[in-house]
């Protein structure tokens, strides 16, 4: 009997400091490989200049928010930064079920939490090539104060004492090249053992069955 290993879609939950440039590279990432589903996140946050409602988030009200708390409707959520966010739960089971890796742009509090209910979900921290030019490009959003990019160092300081909880780190100085490299890390993490343990036992029985 032929046996296949077949392709199941993974929880790829990507997270790091504020000003990393996580967004661009996700959509990047999305847009030149198809075995991606980019899962859009609620929050009570206020838009910035150019995002669209279902595109980078779902713009929603606190009350919103805590009621799908409250129904069991998302598959994580955090407080950042004075706002709710969190991952609706219904998309992320839906791609997954076809074979989509499904990325998940979260924050510490959240993937941990995915880690915890999804053990086979790979966790990836993306980082700066250095400080300075973490605070460079929260700077140069020109959309936050110097009390809030502030706000979010101190954030950075937090977080970063959380890195060694993730399964892998990516630099995102070149674009090209991170992305790259980010689709090598999430390809390899699909063919370690403890998430391809029922192709592994197929094959065992087999043995048996020869011997």
């Amino acid at each position: 009997m032929m046996i296949q290993m077949k392709r199941k879609g993974l929880i790829v939950v990507v997270s790091g400091f504020s000003g990393t440039g996580k967004g661009t590279l996700m959509k990047a990432l999305t847009a030149r490989y198809d075995c991606y589903a980019l899962s859009v996140s609620a929050t009570t946050r206020d838009p910035r200049p150019g995002e669209k409602e279902g595109s980078e988030y779902f713009f929603i009200s606190d009350s919103e928010f805590e009621k799908m708390i409250e129904e069991d409707a998302l598959v994580e959520h955090a407080g950042y930064c004075h706002h709710y966010y969190g991952t609706p739960k219904k998309f992320v089971e839906e791609q997954i079920s076809i074979g989509k890796d499904v990325i998940l742009e979260i924050e510490i509090q959240g993937a941990l939490q995915i880690k915890k209910k999804f053990p086979e979900a790979l966790l990836l921290f993306v980082m700066p090539p250095n400080v300075p030019e973490l605070e460079s490009r929260l700077r140069g959003r020109g959309t936050e104060t110097d009390e809030v990019i502030h706000e979010r160092m101190l954030r950075a300081k937090t977080e970063a004492e959380g890195i060694e909880q993730y399964d892998y780190i990516i630099i995102n100085d070149q674009l090209d090249e991170c992305v790259e490299q980010t689709h090598a890390v999430i390809e390899a993490a699909h063919y370690t053992p403890f998430r391809n343990e029922q192709f592994i036992e197929e094959i065992r029985q087999q043995l048996d069955e020869l011997i």
